[in-house]
């Protein structure tokens, strides 16, 4: 019989959530400032499409997609 108590993983620490650094919140600032004019856009046209005003307003879009890209960038 082979022994497989070498391959037990071991229990690494759990990081603590950073808190966002300058650099972050820059790149953050910049990536919704360049998202919001599309996000409006894309609203506007919703609107129009549907008639009401239930999906997510411009800046919570544009919110969104900052949320998203700016992590991926730091990522790398």
């Amino acid at each position: 019989m082979s022994d497989h108590t070498i391959d037990i993983p071991v229990a690494t620490e759990a990081r603590a959530p950073k808190k966002p650094t300058t650099e972050f919140a820059v790149y953050f600032g910049i990536i919704f400032l360049a998202t919001l004019p599309l996000a409006v856009l894309t609203w506007a046209l919703s609107v129009v499409r549907s008639g009401t005003l239930k999906q997510k307003g411009p800046v919570a879009r544009a919110w969104s997609q900052a949320r998203i890209i700016t992590p991926m960038i730091f990522a790398a």
